[in-house]
């Protein structure tokens, strides 16, 4: 028996009926995740513009720190409210946030070794003696550091001396570019056109301490420590240190002995008294009943050290002031975390008179 047509007709209507559902059901849902993923989305970019401000908030707290003991005294110590994290975090509870939290850390720039100091600016031509002699000893114990490990064999295989890192530095930042390289070791822009890829040497200060890894003879993990246990240069060096002295720029290289880090003060004192450094180091922040002991501001406080009366730092190379910083600051959100390296400068307002500090440097993680 044959069908009416309008029967066939019926059943055609159903199937598009529920082919019209079936899409009508998987648009909706396709439509709600897109909604679900863009609430998200939004929610994300918010508290990632929160995050901003809760950095700038940090850091402008501690610019204040620093503003505030410039202040009060000349001499910068790590006996100082900066320096002192349970201080810095009862400044930060003063702009408390509904959600999320801050943190900072507050450390001397000068306190490192300035690597643009290593040639005589502003003719850039020559090494600068004192700081040249600073980085022989620096990379001595750098090496001798870092060749204990296991794999030293393989790390420094072409590396063996500290003139085979050095020399290549002052090449790159000298003014000449022609075949009177540094030694037998150094590199002028020839060896660097002759890498793949090729690239040119600054012949110049270097504007970025990453900048330091395209050079001869500095490895990764050189630069950036093999592993946790070792000691990787980039934590006890810095591009920043430049000075104006007569509308002319020049990189006096000093470092803060109030501030440096121990295998910085190892370097700055000669040769077979490194093992002084652990001693000068403590004594910087030895105290009795909640008081420091020692006074820091004399640049040869150092030889009131126990074992160090007869010790001599050159005193081109050592200072116990400074206004530079590097503020690094963290927030944490709903599980996201960011984190800011700012350089900061401290000068005084030639008008007002009053102190502020000058963004030198700013870089998020």
């Amino acid at each position: 028996m044959i069908k009416p047509p309008y029967q066939n007709n019926r059943g055609i209507a159903l199937i598009i009926t529920l082919t019209v559902i079936a899409l009508l059901i998987t648009v909706t849902f396709e439509l709600n995740r897109q909604l679900q993923a863009s609430v998200e989305n939004s929610a994300i970019m918010k508290d990632r513009l929160v995050l901003s401000h809760m950095i700038a908030s940090g850091v402008e707290v501690a610019q204040a720190i620093l503003i505030k003991d410039k202040e009060g005294s000349e001499t910068d110590t790590a006996q100082e409210d900066w320096a002192n994290p349970e201080k810095v975090d009862a400044y930060l509870a003063q702009i408390p946030f509904d959600d999320g939290n801050i943190g900072l850390f507050i450390s001397d720039e000068l306190g490192r070794i300035q690597v643009n100091a290593l040639v005589k600016f502003p003719e850039a031509k020559e090494f600068n003696p004192p700081q040249q002699e600073l980085w022989l000893r620096f990379m001595v114990l750098i090496l001798a550091q870092q060749e204990n490990m296991e794999e030293a064999a393989v790390l420094f295989e072409e590396v063996t001396e500290p003139s085979a890192i050095i020399n290549p530095i002052k090449d790159w930042l000298d003014s000449n570019d022609n075949d009177a390289i540094s030694g037998l070791n150094g590199a002028e822009n020839e060896y660097y056109q002759d890498l793949d890829p090729p690239f040119k040497t600054r012949n110049g200060p270097f504007r970025h301490i990453e900048e330091l890894v395209r050079t001869k003879g500095i490895t990764p993990e050189l630069f950036y420590a093999a592993d946790e246990l070792s000691m990787g240069i980039s934590n006890y060096i810095t591009i920043h240190g430049v000075s104006d002295v007569n509308d002319k720029f020049t990189y006096p290289g000093k470092i803060n002995i109030n501030t440096a880090d121990l295998p910085v003060i190892a370097a700055l004192l000669p040769i077979g008294q490194e093992f002084l450094a652990s001693e000068i180091f403590n004594y910087r922040i030895e105290t009795a009943n909640g008081q420091f002991l020692y006074d820091l501001t004399s640049p040869t406080w150092y030889k009131e050290v126990p074992g160090c009366s007869e010790v001599e730092i050159d005193p081109e190379i050592i200072t116990t002031q400074s206004d530079i910083f590097r503020i690094e600051c963290f927030a944490d959100l709903r599980g996201i975390r960011k984190i800011a390296t700012v350089i900061v400068q401290r000068e005084k307002n030639k008008e007002s008179g009053k102190w502020y500090c000058k963004i030198l440097e700013w870089t998020y993680e």
